[in-house]
């Protein structure tokens, strides 16, 4: 897994927009549009990336937001969606990410992309905004329970990026903590509270899911 390396296959951005969804207003910057080129990448955002709740999104540990490739198809199958309409960036991700799922990639990952670096930090959480910009109320559950979160990434080394460069891991602190294994740890309890322990200790965890966790009893 050392060797493992991955491909950034689109980059997307977008600043936020009013929506109406079942007759009520909403706000979101989960819309977002590929660009072309080489883009800057600082420590809480890409160029041209904004959130509309930063309570929830944004911020240094949660920078880029990726999604795997690999689980387009099966989406735009299931939401009976074809490839333009369901295109790189319907997740609201910045980075689309070939051959880095989230069984493959692990809290801490430390990846040289472009002329950044990155590291993982936690998985993403599904939220409403998914469900209301595809009009499924089921999407983010069947997210969650297919182990389709994607996850975010801090920046460790600000710098530039661009479509079809390799993503390729530096470092990995952390080898049985992958993405998939905290969704599990989180979602459904596994390895009980050892698991659960395991993944507070894990010193390039979010802060934000280490206080979740630390609230919480397996």
């Amino acid at each position: 897994m050392q060797n493992l390396m991955g491909t950034l296959v689109s980059v997307q951005a977008g600043k936020p927009r009013k929506m109406e969804f079942e007759g009520k207003a909403w706000r979101s910057a989960i819309y977002k549009e590929a660009v072309a080129g080489r883009i800057a990448v600082n420590s809480t955002n890409i160029e041209g990336d904004k959130q509309a709740n930063l309570k929830y999104h944004g911020g240094p540990d949660k920078a880029i937001c990726c999604f795997a490739a690999e689980h387009f198809d099966f989406w735009r199958d299931t939401l009976g969606r074809t490839e333009e309409e369901f295109c790189f960036g319907a997740f609201g991700e910045n980075f689309t990410l070939l051959g880095l799922t989230e069984d493959q990639v692990c809290i801490g990952d430390t990846f040289t992309v472009g002329t950044t670096t990155v590291q993982v930090t936690q998985p993403r959480m599904p939220c409403v905004n998914l469900a209301r910009k595809w009009d499924s109320t089921e999407m983010p559950a069947e997210m969650i329970a297919r182990g389709h979160s994607g996850y975010y990434l801090r920046v460790l080394t600000p710098g530039d990026v661009g479509a079809g460069d390799p993503m390729t891991l530096q470092d990995r602190p952390n080898p049985e903590m992958t993405v998939g294994v905290a969704n599990e740890i989180i979602y459904r309890k596994a390895g009980g509270e050892p698991a659960r322990l395991a993944l507070i200790a894990v010193p390039e965890l979010s802060e934000e899911w280490r206080r979740m966790l630390g609230r919480r009893r397996h």
